[in-house]
């Protein structure tokens, strides 16, 4: 965002004179207010600035800065796109302290469409106070418009530093007294004097008077709900005007009327850069069987140990002492269901035939095939209620099971659209239809899941933990309270006009909003949180895992609005996000419980995806790879020059990766996905190859298909396979934990910098661009307004010798220092130690020099770290406690047959190349056990912890050596272009620390396939 303004001088604020108002005694004539300094830069530098910027990021360059709406906000307006969940609040709320930092910009206006997301944001600047702080050495200071404190609008304008008001749209765009305040109505007393509106402590002033002299910069949060659409902008859009902002920028993930995009942040980039949470999905179908009138839900499907698994969980109807009532029963193959049924006619002559795992279905005896979540015959709304809400209490027990060793608290969401459901009065205990089902259903599904448990320390204290919450405590209702009675009541909706659909009631909001902490702690027994559906926008809590959508369908929120409630990244009790990027998608994944089918949902949500990313890049150009962004291994980037742009694009073509219409073929995916991209033969290219490839892959929507809720399960570990004397040894060889040193010569880091900065230092000069033009002959008024009364006649591309932006102080070596993590005075010796002509580039263009050149610094810090990196083992050691504990749950469709000398009963993979591995290795005669490494295993490196993929014990009589351990990592292709940047430095740090243990009959190394690694083991 702050590189649009690249050129703007720095300028602290600007001082002027408050108008004091009539009311205010002469001794406060005095006082002074810090306006905004104006915009420097003209209209012509903006926009190639705002080109530069969308070029780097694939946007495709607008045409000028004009606005498609008339009465705007700003006069200029810049757009920010970013998926829900990703953090867009924090990030605003950064830009607000870089552009201080550069250009002394101070005052800012947050404008947000409801209460809700008011007091969201607010708590988001309380709690990042402390960290902005530590970054900049100050933090903002916020305030809440409140027409009845007008006190600190006047602190707002006179006070130095970032000052930052938070506004929603009631507060200026109504009737009511709010409104009325701001704007200063004239009200006529019975006297006939005209005074303003209820103003009395602000004088003769109007506040948006106050507010607008600032030249604020405004920070639209949500615009889609507050601006109406570009042909009938609404009355909201016309009020912001009245705010004189010096710009606005807007943030949202869907904007209604499309403005000059900066930045795009979609679905599919955050699901694939992992900044949101995975989705799955456990959906209702109802199927009409012709062999059986029964009535069969099939809950899900269990793996396990002993011949008796894989077993079914099934929903039948009973016969009891009370009459037939519906009960969840475990089936497997064989089982006769008239029998379990308690000789139910319509069930006589029925047996399971199969109960198959890894395609979620059971095969009954008269040929109907049912799936996981499909039920027969038509059932009640009632009954799908209560389907949906068991699927959610078990789907949280689940997941909860798998958090709670990792100090994650599990939340689960139930949106409703009537608070009847969940709240009756006129029952002793307030239980309504919902909850007492809830109620009823916990009881049951906690027992089984409890029953089910290992009997290892970690369940033990799960056990402990959840048996000691009372039912009535642990599920609670959020909803707005009438004040006169203190009962729960559905939340106050706009019916009418801009805000439409919008809850502003604030009482809501307290519990779910400004307690968010408190929702978090393993001390507050919540865990069930019951919201009406009206609620949803500004409820994010990070923790939401479950969502069960207990409503009726909506037309106008979609599954997009409706799942995002729960899209951000967990956090643990500690408040640490949990986005390791290993385990990321491990942790975080949300469940959705619908009454649709999984495939009616998935599609329909797919289609919203696809609907929303229609201004992506489809066809790979020239044109499209120049000047793009790539970032490096050592977190640097770089932008890619046009040479570079037709070497890759010649690539493509050469392999057939890309069509003749330039989009992107089934060879590059499956070459992508196996790893067995072609190297590049261009000198060009090889550098950079890796980076460049996912320019490629955001050329085709290949959308992440959210998981069936109900197929992941948890792999059954062979104890007996474990406990072999084979990987027993193996085990205790590398079973050890580490640390590690880095230890270099200062001289030789500085020695290896110069001499790359003065041979691979390149920076390009400044261009600008200059036209010459002529008045149209015949001119009309409508070329006039349109702007198109002038036509060019000429163009001369010039080149500067001073940058843009040298009115910008820079702190050249701080800037270097931070990007590099060395100190200023490595920094300085480095730099006095270029050539001169190689220092001089700083001047041509001072931001490249400073970005290449922290490049190449860390480059040969990057080489030096390997070279000099030494582990040191320690006498703990890994726990063979996390083969289990911390196993998340996989999709068995992807997990092959079952295998025999495995340490896990199946081994999920995720490519050919891993699959085929695996399949030599469960029926080679030299193996004698073999496990993939789970991911608690991790060896610690100066670039991240790294998982190797395999642990390998062989036969004695294999070799001539006794025994043979190998630690493997499968990869797709060995072609050292293919094992660039931080994975390669990941695997030679992992050579050391092997190296490191002194076991000469333990191996580690790269390979491709099963033959590679016997010839290895051979050797």
């Amino acid at each position: 965002m702050v590189e649009v303004f690249s050129g703007q001088p720095y300028a602290d604020g600007v001082k002027y004179r408050i108008d004091p108002g009539k009311a205010v005694a002469p001794t406060l004539l005095d006082d002074a207010g810090l306006r905004n300094a104006e915009i420097a830069l003209t209209l012509s530098q903006l926009l190639t600035n705002v080109h530069a910027v969308q070029r780097v990021r694939g946007l495709e360059p607008v045409k000028d800065l004009k606005d498609p709406v008339k009465k705007s906000a700003a006069p200029i307006n810049l757009d920010i796109e970013m998926e829900t969940g990703t953090g867009k609040t924090y990030v605003y709320i950064k830009t607000i302290m870089e552009l201080h930092k550069r250009y002394g910009w101070s005052k800012y206006i947050v404008v947000v469409p409801s209460i809700a997301i008011r007091e969201g944001v607010k708590k988001s600047f309380d709690i990042t106070a402390d960290h902005f702080q530590q970054l900049y050495g100050t933090k903002p200071r916020t305030f809440i418009y409140n027409s009845s404190r007008l006190h600190e609008v006047e602190r707002f304008s006179s006070d130095s530093g970032v000052q930052v008001m938070i506004i929603n749209i009631q507060a200026f765009n109504a009737t009511g007294k709010d409104a009325r305040r701001i704007h200063g109505t004239e009200r006529r007393l019975p006297n006939g004097e005209i005074v303003l509106e209820g103003l009395d402590d602000f004088g003769s002033r109007k506040p948006i008077d106050v507010i607008s002299a600032n030249r604020p910069i405004l920070i639209i949060d949500e615009p889609q709900k507050i601006e109406g659409d570009a042909k009938k902008p609404s009355k909201s859009l016309e009020a912001l005007a009245a705010f004189n902002a010096l710009f606005a920028l807007r943030y949202s993930a869907t904007h209604r009327i499309e403005r000059t995009k900066v930045h795009r942040l979609d679905a599919m980039d955050a699901y694939n850069q992992k900044l949101v949470k995975r989705i799955a999905v456990r959906g209702i179908t109802v199927k009409y069987l012709t062999g059986s009138s029964a009535y069969l839900y099939v809950d899900g499907l269990e793996i396990g140990k002993g011949a008796d698994f894989p077993k079914a969980r099934v929903e039948l109807e009973v016969q009891t002492a009370h009459g037939i009532r519906r009960q969840v029963a475990r089936v497997n193959k064989g089982t006769n269901l008239h029998v379990v049924s308690g000789g139910i006619e319509a069930y006589k002559g029925l047996f399971i035939r199969n109960v198959d795992a890894n395609r979620d279905i059971i095969e009954l005896s008269n040929g109907d095939v049912i799936g996981a979540g499909e039920v027969t015959e038509d059932v009640a709304e009632g009954q799908k209620r209560r389907i949906q809400i068991r699927e959610v209490i078990r789907a949280h027990l689940d997941k909860e099971r798998q958090l709670f060793a990792q100090g994650i608290k599990a939340l689960s969401l139930f949106f409703i659209d009537e608070v009847a459901k969940y709240r009756d009065y006129e029952r002793e205990d307030t239980l309504g239809e919902y909850a007492r089902v809830f109620e009823e259903e916990y009881g049951e599904v906690l027992a089984d899941f409890l029953g089910q448990l290992d009997f290892d320390d970690a369940a033990e204290r799960y056990r402990k933990h959840v048996e000691a919450i009372p039912v009535r405590s642990t599920h609670e209702g959020y909803f707005s309270i009438d004040k006169k009675t203190g009962r729960s009541v559905d939340g106050k909706i706009a019916a009418r006009g801009d805000l439409a659909g919008q809850s502003d009631d604030v009482d809501a909001y307290d519990l779910i909003l400004k307690d968010k902490e408190r929702l978090l702690s393993f001390e507050e027994p919540v865990r069930f949180i019951w919201s009406h559906s009206a609620l949803r926008e500004g409820w994010d809590n990070p923790n939401v895992f479950v969502m069960g959508m207990l409503k009726k369908s909506d037309n106008t929120t979609t599954r997009r609005q409706e799942i995002g409630r729960g899209l951000r990244l967990s956090v643990d009790q500690h408040g640490e996000r949990m986005d390791n990027p290993v385990t990321v998608h491990d942790i975080n994944e949300l469940t959705v419980v619908t009454d649709e089918s999984y495939t009616d949902f998935v599609t329909a949500l797919q289609k919203e995806i696809i609907e929303s990313l229609s201004a992506r890049p489809r066809k790979a150009s020239v044109d499209y790879f120049t000047g793009k962004q790539i970032k490096l291994a050592d977190g640097t980037t770089s932008v890619l020059e046009k040479s570079i742009a037709q070497a890759l694009y010649n690539h493509l073509i050469r392999h057939d990766y890309i069509d003749d219409d330039g989009l992107v073929t089934q060879e590059y995916k499956d070459a992508r996905a196996d790893g067995t991209l072609a190297a590049p033969t261009a000198e060009a290219l090889k550098p950079v190859i890796d980076f460049m490839w996912p320019l490629v892959d955001a050329l085709y929507l290949d959308l992440p298909k959210p998981v069936d809720g109900r197929k992941p399960k948890k792999i059954p570990f062979n104890e007996a396979n474990f406990k072999k004397r084979e990987f027993q040894a193996l085990w205790s060889r590398i079973n050890h934990k580490a640390v590690y040193q880095v230890e270099f010569d200062s001289k030789e880091l500085i020695k290896n910098c110069i001499r790359t900065l003065d041979k691979s230092l390149n920076v390009t000069v400044m261009q600008y661009l200059v036209e010459a033009g002529k008045q149209v002959v015949g001119l009309e008024v409508e070329q006039l307004e349109a702007g198109t009364g002038f036509k060019v006649s000429e163009t001369k591309l010039e080149h500067s010798a001073v940058s843009a932006g040298s009115t910008v102080k820079y702190d050249l070596l701080g800037e270097i220092a931070e990007k590099t993590q060395l100190t200023r005075r490595t920094c300085a010796a480095i730099l006095t130690g270029i050539n001169p002509g190689t220092f001089a580039k700083f001047k041509q263009n001072p931001e490249q020099f400073i970005t290449e050149a922290a490049r190449l610094i860390n480059e040969q810090k990057a080489t030096v770290i390997v070279e000099h990196l030494t582990y040191d083992p320690r006498d703990s050691r890994y726990d063979s406690s996390i083969f289990t504990e911390n196993q998340t749950a996989q999709d068995l469709s992807k997990a092959g047959e079952k295998l025999k000398k495995s340490v896990y009963e199946y081994v999920v993979t995720d490519s050919k190349v891993e699959r085929a591995f695996v399949e030599k290795l469960d029926v080679s005669d030299e193996v004698v056990v073999y496990s993939k490494l789970p991911r608690g295993f991790s060896i610690p490196t100066p670039v991240g912890d790294y998982n190797p993929d395999w642990a390998i014990a062989f036969r004695d009589d294999t070799t001539k050596i006794k025994h043979v351990y190998f630690v493997a990592e499968t990869k797709g292709s060995m072609s050292s272009l293919q094992l660039k940047g931080v994975e390669n430095a990941k695997i030679e740090c992992a050579r050391k620390f092997f190296n490191s243990l002194d076991n000469t009959d333990v191996k580690y190394d790269v390979v491709t396939n099963y033959s590679e690694l016997m010839q290895l083991v051979s050797d």
